[in-house]
């Protein structure tokens, strides 16, 4: 049995994000668009004889207990399964933190997929699936992976074919929004305009860039731009300098812009730093998961 693994923790952005309604429950209904880009944190697991977890991280102000998600999943899978054996995880991030990206239900997916592995439980993807919506909305889809359409509560994945190839531009601003906040003045009831995340499938199906392009949009941005302008100065920018189009992510405030060609998103990223708009800043491009990474 192996005693080391090395995984990447691939983020993701929303082509498309529709809230269709807020339910009695307070959860809110969604339609979203997700595709993994590449993006990643790297999570080292070392398996040890001692019955403990242990994480260490770049990052100083990441928690390394139970409010971490990457150690969840790992006394997830010990208090299911019954393991007695440990756990240290080496977590190097890369992925912008509060960001709208799913670094945390990420690196989460990457902890269910690394310590099934080491602990010999061999579960299928199905299985972590199921186990991983306990500890996030976002984490089903990240074990996942691809391009999919979420429904329900974020819970409920339809695989969709690979978008065609492009690159990515992604954004960062040095601010932090609240997910928690954007849904509570969110008006999901009485949204006039909702994205045509029926067409973005089709034109995912038909491989039309353009037509998933035309049809980017994200309702969290009624709440987010306003509080927060600098994202929509991203939105401008990424255009000006070439974009097909710009869209937040999630509940933001990373903002991504989808190019054709590699020299105006590097244009673009370089023009985004010197204005000092964002500080993470970087181009890449669509995770396809039929392609061997």
């Amino acid at each position: 049995m192996e005693n080391t693994l090395q995984l990447k923790a691939y983020a993701k952005i929303n082509l498309g994000l529709d809230v269709v309604r807020k339910r009695e429950d307070g959860y809110h209904e969604v339609r979203m668009i997700m595709q993994t880009v590449k993006l990643y944190d790297k999570l080292t697991f070392r398996l040890l004889e001692e019955n403990e977890i242990r994480i260490k991280t770049n990052l100083g102000f990441l928690p390394v207990d139970e409010n971490n998600l990457v150690y969840r999943a790992v006394r997830l899978l010990k208090d299911t399964y019954h393991v007695e054996k440990g756990m240290e995880i080496d977590l190097f991030k890369c992925i912008p933190v509060a960001a709208g990206m799913a670094g945390g239900s990420t690196d989460c997916a990457a902890a269910l997929v690394g310590a099934s592995r080491l602990f010999g439980l061999r579960l299928s993807k199905q299985k972590l699936m199921e186990l991983g919506v306990r500890l996030g909305a976002d984490v089903p889809y990240c074990v996942l992976r691809g391009t999919a359409l979420s429904e329900g509560i974020g819970e409920v994945l339809t695989s969709l074919p690979a978008i065609p190839d492009c690159q990515i531009l992604i954004a960062k601003p040095p601010i932090s929004v609240s997910t928690k906040y954007v849904y509570e003045h969110l008006d999901a009831n009485g949204l006039e305009e909702h994205p045509d995340i029926d067409g973005m499938v089709q034109a995912i199906r038909d491989g039309n860039l353009y037509g998933i392009t035309d049809r980017m949009e994200n309702v969290l941005e009624t709440v987010t731009i306003p509080k927060y302008p600098v994202i929509q100065k991203i939105k401008d920018c990424m255009k000006e300098e070439g974009a097909v189009n710009a869209l937040m992510s999630g509940s933001g405030p990373t903002v991504f812009g989808i190019f054709e060609k590699e020299e105006d998103a590097v244009r673009a990223q370089e023009r985004i730093r010197k204005q000092n708009l964002a500080g993470q800043v970087y181009v890449v491009r669509p995770f396809n998961q039929n392609v061997q990474e």
